[in-house]
């Protein structure tokens, strides 16, 4: 009987760099700078809007691929994550300091963020396995995504009304606080998933 040196992770191609996902996810990252030149260098929020909805809609594009073309990798469910928080801080800091959203609005988005990324770090810390992302906080980000476009948009030269903004924003932002108290429950699961995975292996 022969045994397949390889570790799981290369067998399953996880082990990857140069994937479909991985390369719109640099990408994206990329053009963070490329949105913040065109709000603040060329004062075209109507481009910026642009700009900033076509990031949000990668966003789910890279983990359909991902997920049904069989790209996953290690890699990616690290950056993705990343590119994520640093399109909201990035998107919605640079929307807020225009002055083309409400104040109130931003922050409660920006403190939910801070306080995700937070206790995603400290979870990792204590050892805690990976948790998914639930359905509302999907829904929450994609929406979230989408109003702060709409917001800026309204500002612009496109003079969008600012009721669709509204209409996309507060139920996604329900939906984003709601998806924390959904995480509490998973992020205890995972924890003592975690634990004992690392009690097993000493």
């Amino acid at each position: 009987m022969v045994t397949d040196p390889r570790p799981a992770s290369a067998e399953s191609g996880e082990d990857r760099v140069l994937t479909i996902p991985n390369v719109i996810t640099v990408v994206r990252l990329s053009l963070l700078p490329v949105f913040l030149w065109l709000l603040f260098g060329r004062d075209d929020r109507a481009s910026a809007a642009w700009l900033l909805a076509a990031l949000g809609t990668t966003d789910f594009l890279d983990g359909y691929i991902a997920r049904h073309f069989d790209q996953v990798s290690e890699l990616g469910k690290v950056l993705d994550p990343i590119a994520d928080r640093l399109l909201f801080f990035v998107g919605i800091g640079g929307i807020l300091l225009d002055g083309s959203v409400p104040i109130w609005f931003a922050v409660a988005v920006l403190v939910r963020e801070i306080g995700i990324a937070a206790a995603t770090l400290v979870l990792a810390a204590m050892g805690a396995s990976r948790i998914d992302v639930t359905w509302f906080g999907k829904a929450g980000a994609f929406g979230l995504m989408m109003a702060f476009p709409l917001f800026l948009a309204s500002e612009s030269s496109l003079d969008w009304p600012v009721a669709l903004a509204w209409v996309t924003g507060l139920p996604a932002l329900a939906f984003s606080y709601y998806s924390v108290v959904l995480y509490v429950p998973l992020a205890r699961q995972a924890l003592r998933e975690g634990r004992a995975v690392s009690g097993a292996a000493a």
